[in-house]
């Protein structure tokens, strides 16, 4: 899935945590990280701490990946 915005970003995280059936709160507990933040997150926050969101998207068991457009 291409990332182009926090939203579209939100809306992936949300999709995989749904897969895995989990719910924020079960995020919550497992990450120590806030239900406000992983909801904030999901609904596309633009404001949200980087290094927050990537651990969230390990645990989620996902792959950030950034490269060069056209290859």
């Amino acid at each position: 899935m291409k990332i182009a915005d926090a939203k579209s970003f939100g809306e992936a995280i949300r999709k995989r945590r749904k897969e895995l059936h989990y719910t924020q709160g079960y995020l919550s507990a497992c990450t120590g990280l806030s239900i406000t933040f992983i909801s904030d997150l999901e609904r596309g926050k633009p404001s949200i701490q980087l290094e927050k969101a990537i651990q969230l998207v390990n645990i989620l068991g996902m792959d950030l990946l950034i490269e060069k457009r056209g290859e």
